[in-house]
């Protein structure tokens, strides 16, 4: 499932090159505001969006606009750019002392420069070994196996009950869904799931899973994910538009 639901498009022609980004500036009440321009064959016209991965507000126009046109159309935004970038949540960085939920249980982030190579759970908190500076990447890998070792026997009960065969589970970096299904039957997840309760994590999985049967979003898809689902949709459906924000910044 993604933030946005994805559209594909077959093209018959060789595509035109698509220029590199661009930073701007945005003037608006004694502040600067940082916007990227881009550049897209698919755009019909001019856009903004929140990359919230990435911290940034994101101008997307067709190829062929006039570049001040296009800028024109994000001086008129700017307040509305300037109450975006106000409203992104805090950074929450992987740092000692620093509180990380797992699967919605909180925990507290210990350094252990003393112990070797590894990390562990020790009275509610998160014991990671080494230098301080492998700690983001240390931490972040142990979280990406934990989310790796949570999803395998969920998915195998619902792809058993589908009766369709799952080719691998990969866990990812993505920036722009919580997960996915592809034709040959990959699901793929986000990492950041590691946060969210466990419902949320049954929710995706179920709803990836009802993809392997169809390929769309359609009355007899939703029919089938809820009744893959370990309780009711709506409350996890809630929880991620609620949070989805919050968890891009965990690690950032």
């Amino acid at each position: 499932m993604s933030l946005a639901d994805s559209l594909f498009r077959f093209r018959t022609s060789s595509p035109k090159a698509t220029p590199a980004p661009e930073q701007l500036t945005i003037a608006h009440a004694g502040h600067d505001l940082p916007v990227t321009f881009l550049r897209s064959a698919r755009a019909r016209r001019a856009s903004l969006r929140v990359d919230v991965a990435r911290r940034r507000i994101v101008l997307t126009a067709p190829l062929r606009m006039a570049r001040d046109t296009a800028v024109g159309f994000a001086l008129q935004q700017a307040g509305w750019i300037a109450a975006r970038l106000k409203r992104l949540p805090d950074r929450r960085p992987f740092v000692d002392g620093a509180e990380v939920p797992l699967f919605g249980t909180p925990y507290r982030v210990r350094h252990r420069p003393e112990a070797r190579g590894t990390v562990w759970i020790e009275n509610g908190e998160i014991h990671v070994a080494g230098k301080l500076e492998h700690l983001p990447r240390r931490l972040r890998d142990w979280l990406t196996a934990e989310m790796r070792r949570r999803l395998a026997p969920l998915v195998e009960a619902k792809a058993a009950r589908v009766e369709r065969a799952v080719k691998r589970i990969t866990v990812r970096d993505a920036r722009s869904r919580w997960g996915s299904c592809g034709p040959d039957g990959t699901l793929s997840f986000s990492w950041r799931l590691v946060f969210a309760p466990p419902e949320v994590i049954d929710y995706l999985v179920a709803h990836e899973v009802a993809h392997l049967v169809h390929m769309n979003h359609g009355p007899r898809f939703w029919a089938l994910a809820e009744k893959l689902c370990d309780g009711p949709m709506t409350p996890p459906q809630a929880w991620l538009k609620a949070n989805a924000e919050i968890l891009m910044q965990y690690g950032a």
